[in-house]
């Protein structure tokens, strides 16, 4: 098996993955197959609609179909001749108890017919599990993984390594560490079916980045059951390459249509909301009229093209390194995505350290959610690791920021400069240093104010409370690591009101520095220069 990475941003990747059958691109879909009631066939889920693989259960396989799929094999006997995926029977298990099968039986089986991508017999731990028995899937599990390598007998096929644990995370964190010391191809994540059916999407992040974070970053992570359009990009995200979908056929025959955002029931609809080759011929009332098994395929056709045209918006945004943008736009469809999205503060530093530092495009900063997004977390982090003032120092003016960007080329800068000019002499200008404090990054010195996203970044003024209290805090920090004698803000106070000057005022006293504000609503460069020429009347909190 190989892995290539091509592109990422946050914590996902266009990817190619190589199997026997071929090289398919992550992040993939595997929209489910089950041979008994199809209403899509295989063959025209990859050359109508362009999808490259598929999962079906194997253990259904060996139940209904015995040595067909066998003797036929895996491929020729689905009619497909992309990548199949073929899961164990784990989802029967947590549905009905047992299943009448073994781990080995099922690992020869998968072998037998040819699976490219095949899992194995995991214990799920379930959602309402007590600990105990968590624990218990959790070993058994373990166990049944280190017998693979002694059963199996073909090394063409990937293994996928199922983490169990469900809502007990260190039980996850601990299921990952031995699953991952293991050489398994691909990782999954199990049980997480019934934590997305309750829309507990929150929990969800705790699940996958306990995963993540305790499995080799380098290898696939496939995440069981995530098959509503509208939450692929929180799992993309997160680093799940992979993910497949049974919701695109059980919807449809609850007459339920898909869209980015959610789900409609189709009497609900007068227009429908998408342009696909099924839904641009025909009237929610043209379908409603169709017989049961007609509507029932068109609605699946659709469901397919609605998930299919989501995960080629999510490869653009991670090309164009807009996919935290795009997951806030999905995030405000619902508030249980949006509560998930407000979790990743709890990760930002693992997210940041595995996020790219440069990208193609800048930030669009629309609200505090955003301040745990990995361009705003690392500028804070390498100031305060990385970044020292001018050893010469003596002066802080901090500046509101601008409109124009770099701000150091704006009319704002200028007119400070040239007031420095007129007053100091060279040896009086270098004890000055001048930052911007603003929004989402904080504190921008004037240095760095060309540094990507520094002036690669919009932002709709003014800010959200939560945003300023942020850059409150940053300016106070700055201030307490520093050395700076005196400090001097430049209040604009339409945008910041009080909170920012408050913060400054307030670390100034506990550093003994000497403070001074002038709001730029008025002759601030007289005001300003009046005190730099005589700053012993400053005001001294």
């Amino acid at each position: 098996m190989s892995f290539e990475v091509k592109d990422k941003d946050l914590l996902a990747r266009i990817g190619k993955l190589q199997t026997k059958s071929g090289v398919v691109e992550t992040p993939l879909l595997f929209p489910v197959v089950n041979p008994t009631v199809q209403p899509i066939p295989p063959k025209r889920i990859r050359e109508e609609f362009g999808f490259e693989a598929l999962i079906t259960n194997a253990y259904i396989l060996k139940k209904r179909f015995k040595n067909e799929p066998v003797e036929k094999g895996l491929h020729n006997f689905l009619g497909f001749n992309g990548v199949v995926m073929t899961d164990s029977g784990a989802y029967q298990i947590l549905v009905y108890g047992d299943i009448e099968t073994t781990p080995e039986e099922i690992v020869a089986y998968q072998e037998q017919i040819g699976s490219d991508i095949a899992t194995i017999l995991d214990w799920p731990t379930g959602w309402k599990a007590t600990r105990k028995h968590a624990e218990q899937t959790v070993e058994e599990t373990l166990k049944r993984a280190h017998a693979l390598f002694q059963t199996k007998t073909r090394d063409d096929v990937l293994w996928v390594g199922p983490v169990q644990g469900g809502r007990y995370l260190d039980l996850v964190a601990k299921s990952a560490r031995e699953m991952g010391a293991l050489p398994f191809h691909i990782h999954a994540l199990g049980s997480p079916t019934e934590v997305m059916e309750n829309y507990r999407f929150d929990v969800l992040v705790d699940m996958i980045l306990t995963a993540k974070m305790n499995l080799p970053i380098e290898r696939p992570l496939h995440l069981f059951g995530a098959g509503h359009p509208f939450m692929f990009v929180l799992a993309v995200a997160l680093g799940c390459d992979m993910f497949d979908s049974a919701a695109y056929a059980i919807y449809a025959k609850e007459g339920r249509y898909m869209t980015e955002t959610g789900t409609a029931r189709l009497e609900e609809l007068e227009y429908f909301p998408c342009s696909c080759p099924k839904c641009s011929g025909k009237t929610p009332k043209d379908v409603a009229e169709m017989p049961p098994s007609e509507r029932h395929v068109f609605l699946a056709e659709h469901n397919l093209y609605a998930c299919l045209s989501e995960i080629r918006r999510i490869k653009q945004a991670i090309r164009e390194g807009r996919l935290w943008e795009h997951l806030e736009l999905r995030a405000h469809g619902h508030p249980a995505l949006l509560q998930a999205l407000k979790k990743l503060k709890k990760y930002e530093d693992f997210i940041e350290k595995h996020s790219p530092a440069s990208k193609p495009s800048g930030v669009f900063f629309f609200s505090q959610v955003g301040l745990s997004r990995p361009e705003v977390v690392r500028h804070r982090l390498r100031l305060s690791e990385r970044f020292t003032p001018p050893l010469e120092a003596e002066i802080l003016i901090l500046a509101p920021q601008t409109k124009t960007k770099p701000y150091h080329r704006s009319g704002f800068y200028k007119k400070l400069a040239k007031t420095f000019r007129k007053i100091l002499n060279a040896e009086e200008l270098a004890k000055v240093h001048v930052c911007f404090y603003e929004a989402p990054f904080g504190i921008v010195p004037v240095e760095l104010d060309e540094v990507y996203p520094l002036s690669q970044h919009e932002i709709a003024l003014p800010p959200d409370v939560e945003t300023v209290e942020y850059v409150a805090a940053q300016v106070a920090n700055y201030i307490n690591r520093t050395t700076y004698k005196t400090v001097i803000f430049l209040n604009d106070r339409e945008t910041w009101g009080e909170k920012v000057l408050e913060a400054c005022k307030k670390a100034c006293m506990e550093k003994n520095a000497i403070f001074k504000s002038f709001d730029v609503e008025g002759d601030w460069t007289k005001s300003l220069a009046d005190f730099l020429k005589n700053p012993v009347r400053s005001e001294v909190p």
